[in-house]
């Protein structure tokens, strides 16, 4: 296990917000209701300094190409896993960067993010002017044990409880959520913060929605990445008190009219739908959540990825949307009773309960000669007032992808889609063989070495404005999966992941609208 400096944990202090929920062991969110040492917290942030200055801080280039229209957003490297930070020199920062949260503190900002493929989470410390300079595991692959996708930051001034990470599994049928404590000492990284009550999928992300939303309850929403006979379903665990997670029950989402199929969901058509209890899910097995989702005729979307709600208070906190990013038309999908090539839906819960709403089909990836022809596999989303942000992962193995990742801007109200970045493997320039170390993804033709379309994809792209007073300023994290080095492997000492050795990037966005 790499060595960190002591120094860690005295930059790491009390955030914005009172820690309010249940605890585990080591200062983590759990059932069992015990504190833990959260190591040396200091005094509450005041508020957001005025130091901020945003500018690229890692070696490593900025790995996206601004699209046609968006030429004027700056971006800006921030850390990469070839940087050295001054505080913690030996600190690696991990491969398949994916989901993330940031917590303001009173030296600066604590940025977790979750490293997919490493089964792994970092929390990075930057100072006040944003410039990263410790690192250090708060999970890694040994109390990880899934892979871990999405994450969302639960806090006081947002949801009502927290601050709570929940980080959700996805490496088999039998995965859990991880819900963490931002503040706790490291030294528990090891042990993992699974939270049963919250049920057993191959989930993408937990969503807990707004504290004005439903008032007095807690409400989150989980997108279960499934793609067996059973198809995956969009979840939600529902508690009477506010930040409960121990003793809610768990729903799917099905069609008051109990059809199942996907794909007779039209763009457009707004559909009655209701979500329906699977009884007793925290003592079920994946595979009994599953056959009870069946049994209850629950839809079976083709693998509900990222979800999101829309931004700005009272009723927008109850329009959800959520991605699917597709399955082959093989196999369990043989009859195309499943998107393929990936979907874009927007759900809107009813304002009394969240048990009922009007789903709708808002951007349709199957649908290859209209508005979205070129939109293929969303996984992530990042929902603000006005717009969606929606970042493909073609990695589906179709060998058809014409272009390389990108991210879309959907506007709310118009519902015109722009394209605005493509992941960047730098295939023309001299650093080339770095960052295309290994073949992956799909060719125009076959070039041994070289990043195919589809071979990087993105993790999470968050709204920061608000946290570190800069309007407009996003974080996206990028995945180039064909960027690996030996000195990359096993970055967080756990003992399940121990050859892996991709490296990732976090940049900073700013200038695009919110």
């Amino acid at each position: 296990m790499r060595r960190f400096s002591n120094r860690i944990m005295s930059l790491l202090v009390v955030a914005l917000f009172a820690f309010t929920s249940c605890e585990g062991p080591e200062g983590d969110v759990g059932p069992q209701g015990e504190k833990g040492d959260k190591g040396d917290q200091g005094d509450p942030a005041p508020g957001p300094p005025n130091a901020i200055n945003l500018k690229a801080h890692s070696i490593t280039p900025a790995l996206l190409k601004k699209l046609a229209g968006f030429e004027n957003v700056e971006v800006f490297p921030l850390i990469s896993s070839e940087d050295q930070l001054i505080e913690t020199p030996n600190f690696i920062f991990g491969g398949s960067a994916d989901g993330a949260g940031l917590l303001q503190t009173s030296l600066g900002y604590s940025l977790l993010v979750n490293h997919e493929d490493n089964f792994s989470v970092s929390r990075i410390t930057l100072d006040k002017s944003f410039k990263p300079v410790a690192g250090e595991y708060l999970l890694n692959s040994s109390g990880g044990l899934w892979r871990l996708c999405s994450a969302t930051l639960a806090t006081p001034a947002e949801h009502g409880f927290g601050p709570v990470y929940f980080t959700c599994g996805e490496s088999n049928i039998d995965s859990q959520t991880h819900g963490l404590n931002p503040l706790a000492s490291s030294s528990g990284a090891g042990f993992s913060k699974a939270l049963p009550a919250l049920g057993r999928w191959n989930a993408e992300n937990a969503v807990p929605l707004p504290k004005t939303a439903y008032p007095g309850k807690t409400a989150i929403v989980i997108g279960d990445d499934e793609s067996d006979a059973g198809g995956g379903q969009l979840a939600l665990y529902l508690a009477n008190t506010v930040g409960d997670l121990t003793n809610g029950k768990v729903y799917v989402l099905r069609r008051v009219d109990q059809n199942q199929r996907e794909m007779d969901i039209e763009t457009g058509e707004q559909i009655d739908v209701e979500f329906m209890e699977i009884a007793g899910a925290s003592a079920l097995s994946g595979a009994q959540m599953n056959t009870e989702a069946n049994s209850l005729k629950a839809i079976a979307f083709g693998r509900v990825e990222d979800i999101d709600y829309r931004k700005g208070g009272g009723a927008n906190g109850r329009e959800v949307y959520f991605n699917v990013t597709g399955q082959n038309n093989t196999g369990v999908n043989a009859d195309y009773s499943r998107s393929k090539y990936g979907r874009t839906y927007k759900l809107v819960l009813s304002e009394t309960s969240p048990l009922t709403g009007k789903l709708e089909l808002i951007l349709d990836g199957d649908d290859r000669e209209g508005v979205a022809k070129a939109f293929q596999n969303p996984d992530n989303i990042m929902v603000t007032t006005n717009y969606a942000y929606i970042q493909e992962d073609p990695n589906s193995g179709y060998n058809d992808q014409q272009h390389d990742s990108r991210i879309y801007q959907y506007n709310l109200a118009t519902k015109e889609l722009k394209n605005v970045f493509e992941v960047d493997p730098r295939r023309n320039e001299a650093d080339a063989d770095k960052f295309n170390a290994v073949s992956g993804g799909a060719y125009p033709e076959p070039v041994k070495g070289k990043a195919g379309y589809g071979a990087w994809e993105y993790g999470a792209m968050i709204d920061i404005s608000d946290i570190i007073g800069s309007e407009n300023t996003f974080l996206l994290n990028v995945q180039p999966h064909t960027w690996q080095s030996d000195y990359f492997r096993n970055p967080d000492g756990g003992s399940i992941r121990v050859n892996e050795k991709q490296g990732s990037q976090v940049l900073i966005i700013k200038g695009l609208p919110r």
